[in-house]
Formats: structure tokens, sequence, C-alpha cells
């Protein structure tokens, strides 16, 4: 099969799956819904990992375009594919991660009435991101993007008869509108500048860029690269999930747990830090664009992980991690590492998932109970459960050998190294942000598993460790938690892995590492003399001592440092913001212009004014028509007499 058709398989499978399932579940019944949609993601899977193996066989890079839709002004409008090492790399990510929670799903989902339709849109999902990794030019990317925003509205709002996800839905579907906005903007300046929407014409031009300058205040210029990069990563900031467009992941827990992870792990938060990558000959080319990233990014990193350690929704919790993990790729990205940035993305998602999965299959051994606070103990019960949460969370706070303890180890060190302005800064928030890491992981940990068993008697009674069609994903997805790291790190991060695919230039502290880098073996070693290593063990230790230890602790230091924890509690008050600012001054804009705009001045003045005056002429005017004939000879004779006045004065 060439390249061409296996493309057009790996997109299309899950496409159709869900077009079937959707329009025609009545006739294939639930069964055939989840075997039909699961098939066509693993039948994606299996050609991502093929054409994965044919490009580090040597394979060289496809880009061709599959359907041209319309030319204009020389602008090909087109379908096509670019199939590079990036590429395939985030196709199998992303397709693994979607057919372990396709599987999951099977039994998390067994009793939802709604059961097709979930899987109709998870494989829709999956469809519309992988064309979004797989698109060669922009059109197509903005295509992918939007339709990841459409399908996760239908997926956070799936449970519509919920109030809670309604205004969920609603709100990702709005902040990702505001990212959106500077997306397209960035998109319509490259096809002003280059006259071209194919990346690889779009790279050629763009140094042809430096020398111009664009006047957006007067007296203020500045480089069109410039706005273009930050135009651009305003759309990653939505999509990612960065400060301040971060407000719509939290509450996108009001959906269903396999969604969870499949949003928040491996597809649509990690479609900006991909979009990033991807535009990285862009990037190079502005050291403002990449100082703004690695300031957005560092503050993403630190301050939202703060967030985890007070929530006491399990959920919750891991979505705040989940910020706080992208603000770690968006660091490295704005350091230049993209090769790193995009490491961590993949080692994220294995076991990211894994920790929404398992603590789903928490919420379903708990009756769909998701306070922390009521639960404790479950190791006894849940013994497959608690083990692969366990490897997830060493993995998420960079345990020595585990896949997180690479990725992360490698985005500190080149940030440390980093010669971008906000650097100094970005170091000290990502490397503190180890600790909050540990912390709040380990929170969750022994609040959930160890301790005191704080449920109800009937909770108690009818606890047991979830069937194999969930724990079955949490293996598979442990597994790569635990080994992809050694696998990958040097091929990925030092090799010449992304050589043609990410732009290598001046701003890439990680080739300093390289240097240094003799193996992973080596660079576990080399990770004792880190000061990250000890944050991390600090975290572990102060959660045990609070949770565990002295469990009257926390409620003592919430009220103590009161202020702190009502700030913390409130969400740095971005949602007050929003709703009580931003919200309501839009309203009451709309308001001002609906009642003096609309009503009083358009239809006051403009046309109910208007057919007033009128009437008030005509009213004034038709007291001159008498009836009377000698009131008209009157008036023409007083007419007559003027005009020849006029005419004798001016003879």
């Amino acid at each position: 099969m060439s390249m061409h058709q296996l493309c057009l398989l790996i997109v299309l499978a899950p496409l159709i799956a869900a077009v079937v399932a959707g329009l025609g579940g009545r006739y294939v019944g639930r069964s055939g819904s989840h075997w039909l949609c699961t098939g066509g993601v693993a039948v994606s899977f299996a050609a991502s990992g093929w054409i994965l193996k044919q490009m580090v066989d040597g394979a060289p890079v496809f880009n061709e375009a599959v359907y041209t839709w319309a030319v204009s002004d020389g602008i090909r409008m087109e379908v096509g594919f670019l199939i590079d090492h990036l590429t395939a790399l985030m196709m199998t990510v992303v397709s693994f991660v979607s057919l372990v929670v396709h599987v999951y799903t099977i039994g998390y989902m067994k009793d939802d009435p709604g059961y097709q339709r979930f899987f109709a849109y998870i494989s829709l999902f999956t469809f519309s991101m992988l064309m979004l990794v797989m698109s060669n030019n922009f059109l197509q990317l903005f295509f992918g993007w939007e339709a990841v925003g459409l399908v996760s509205y239908l997926l956070i709002g799936f449970w519509f008869k919920r109030p809670t996800a309604i205004f969920a839905s609603l709100k990702a579907f709005l902040v990702n509108r505001i990212g959106d906005f500077g997306f397209i903007m960035g998109i319509a300046a490259v096809v002003y500048y280059t006259g071209s929407l194919n990346y690889v014409e779009v790279f050629e031009r763009a140094p042809s860029m430096l020398g111009l300058e664009i006047f957006l205040t007067p007296g203020e210029p500045s480089k069109p690269i410039t706005l273009i990069c930050v135009s651009l990563f305003l759309g990653a900031m939505g999509k990612s999930a960065q400060v301040p467009l971060h407000v719509w992941l939290p509450d996108s827990m009001e959906g269903p747990t396999p969604i969870s992870a499949l949003i928040h792990a491996a597809t649509m938060v990690t479609a900006g830090i991909f979009m990033v990558a991807r535009m990285s000959p862009l990037f190079e080319l502005s050291k403002d664009a990449l100082h703004f990233m690695i300031v957005i990014g560092a503050t993403t990193a630190l301050f939202m992980g703060f967030l985890g350690v007070v929530n006491n929704d399990i959920k919750r919790v891991i979505a705040y991690s989940t910020l706080s993990q992208l603000g770690y790729m968006t660091v490295a990205l704005g350091a230049g590492a993209y090769g790193a940035g995009i490491f961590h993305l993949m080692t994220h998602a294995f076991f990211k998932a894994l920790l929404f999965l398992a603590a789903g299959s928490v919420i379903i051994a708990m009756h769909h109970e998701q306070d922390m606070r009521r639960m404790g103990g479950l190791r006894r019960y849940m013994p497959i459960t608690y083990w692969t949460c366990l490897i997830g969370s060493l993995a998420l706070i960079g345990f020595p050998g585990l896949s997180g303890f690479f990725s992360k180890d490698i985005i500190i060190d080149a940030v440390k190294h980093s010669e971008i302005e906000g650097s100094s800064y970005a170091y000290w928030c990502v490397l503190l942000g180890v600790f909050v890491t540990a912390l709040y992981s380990f929170r969750l940990v022994f609040m959930t598993f160890h301790g005191r068993e704080r449920m109800d008697e009937h909770t108690r009674e009818q606890l047991h460790e979830s069937p194999w069609v969930v724990t079955l994903p949490l293996i598979a997805l442990a597994i790569p938690s635990v080994f992809i790291g050694w696998l990958t790190v040097g091929p990925v991060v030092f090799g010449d892995f992304f050589a043609g695919s990410i732009s290598q230039g001046a701003h890439i502290p990680a080739s300093i590492i390289g240097e240094e880098f003799h193996g992973p073996a080596e660079f576990l070693a080399h990770a004792f003399a880190s000061p990250a290593l000890y944050f991390a063990f600090a975290g572990i230790v102060t959660a045990w001592y609070l949770y565990l230890k002295r469990p009257d602790l926390p409620e003592v230091i919430s009220t103590r440092y009161a202020r702190l924890y009502r700030l913390l509690v409130n969400k740095y008050y971005f949602d007050w913001f929003n709703e009580n600012v931003v919200a309501a001054g839009a309203r009451s804009f709309g308001t001002g212009l609906w009642k003096r705009g609309d009503e009083a001045a358009i239809d006051g003045v403009l046309v109910n004014g208007t057919a007033r005056a009128i009437g008030a002429i005509a009213a004034l005017v038709r007291h001159v028509q008498t009836g009377y004939l000698y009131h008209y000879a009157f008036a023409m004779i007083i007419g007559l007499s003027l005009l020849l006045g006029w005419m004798l004065l001016k003879s």
C-alpha cells in the first residue's frame, strides 16, 4: 500500500466509523457501534505505527496534495498530507491513546443511554486531530483546529441535561474562539506576506519578512514575523489552555472521564504545542515571540499547579496538573528546545491518560463520587488501579527512570541554559513547579488510596476492582509510562530524529545538554546532582506529613492563611473577573447599543424621527392648502410682485 493510500486510510477509518455509528446506530446496535469505532481507530493506530517504523528506517518525507479545493489569485487551497518524523510520532501517540480510551469506554459508559452517540463523537474527534497533525497547509490545519474545538464542545456537554455541563461546554467554546481569532489573524498575515498556505513555501519565504516593518501604533514600528508568531501563539494559548485562556479546561471535567483522558492527554490540548513546533521555522525568527511564550508558559506551569493543591475533586486535580504540564511544554518551546517540548508531550500523553483513566476507575467504584475527602484506603480494594495510578503519579513528578523524569529534567536544564529573555524567571518557575507537582500528585494518592476509609458503609460494602475492560487500558498505559523514556530520549531529543521536521536554530539550549549525553543510564546518574530530584522528594515528604501523618494540619494552615487559601480556592478570581467584568461588561455594552444605539438613535431618530419630522412639516404645510380660490389668487399676486421687484433691482 502506498503512502498516499495509508494516509487516506488513517483519517477515513475513524471518520467512516463515526458516521455509521452516529447515523446508523439503530441498525448496528450498541456492540456494533463500539466494535466499529474501536476497529476504525485500531486501523489508524496500526497504519500510524507502520509509518513511524518506515520513517525511522529512513523513508523519505511525504508531502503531497490529495485534493485541490480552489485556486484564487495563485493561492492554492488544498487537502494534503505532510508525513515526516514529527507527524509520524504525533499520529502514533494520538491513535494509541484514542484506541485505549475507546476500549476503556466500553466498560465505563456501558449503562449510558447515549452509548452509540458517544462512540461516534470520540471517533470523529480522533479524525479531526489526525487531520490537524497530518496537514501540509494552513487551511487544513485550521479545519482540524476548529473541528477538534467543535467536537470537544459536543463531548464536554455530552450529558446535556446537566446545567453545569452545558455551561462548561459553552465556556470551552467561547474561550477557544478568543484564541482562534488570533490564530486566524496569524494565518491571514502569513498569506498576506508570503502569498501561500503551504508550509514548505511559507517557511522558504519567511526570512524575506525580516527586513519589513509595520506600524500598529503611530511611531512604533513592529516586525511582521513577530505579529504572525504572536497571533499564532494566541491560538495555541486557547487550545493548550495557557494563562489567561486556561479557564475552560478545569470546567471541562463535566464531561465523561474517557473524554477527560482523550482531550487532556494527547489530543486537543496538545494541538497548540504541536502547532508551535511545526511552525518553529517562523518562531525562530522572532525572539520577542519566544520571550512572550516562555513567560506565559512559566506562569502557567507554576501558578496552575498551586490550584491542584487546594482542589478536592479527583478529576480537577489532574486537570490542573495538565495545565501545569502544558506550561512546561510551552516553556520548552519558548526556550527554543522544540524537540524537548514534543518529547514531554509524548511522555505526558501516556501517564496523564493513565491518571485520568485511573481516576475514572475510582469514580466507578465509588458510585460516581469524585470528592477525595470521601475516599481513603482504596488500595486494599483496587490493587490494579492503585499500582497503575502510583506509576502514573511517579512518572508525572519525574521519578528517576520513569518517562516523565527524562522529559521534565531536559526541559529544566534547557531553560537553565537558555539565552531567551525571561528564561531566569522561567527556570525558577519550572523548578519550584517540581515541588508543587509532587505535592498535589501524592496528595491525590494518599487521600484516595491510603489513610482512613472515609466513605459511607454502603459504598464500602460494594467496593471492588474495576472489570478487565477498564483495568487493561490502565496496564497498557502504565507500560510506556515506565519504559518509553529509556527507549526514546536519545534519538528523539539528542539525536537527529527531528532533523528536517523542527527548526534547529540559534536558541536551542538542548544542544548544550546533548554534548554531555552518553545514554539514559548516565543521564539518570546525573540527575542526583540536579536540584529537581530533591524538590520532588520534598514534595512527596510534605504530602505524606500533611495528609497521612498529620491530616489535621491542612485545615489549620488554610485557616491561618485564609486570604491565600481563598485566592487559590477562587482560582485567582479569573472566573469572577470573566463573569463579572468581561461578560457583564459585554452585556452592558450590548444593552447600551440596543437601548441607545438601536432603539434611541436608529429607531428613535433615524427611522421614527424622520417619520415624525415629515409628519410635522406636512402638518405645517397643509395650512397653506385652504381650498379657497381667493387665497390662491392672492398668493399668486404676492409671488408675482416679489418676482418683478427682484428683476427691477437686478436691472
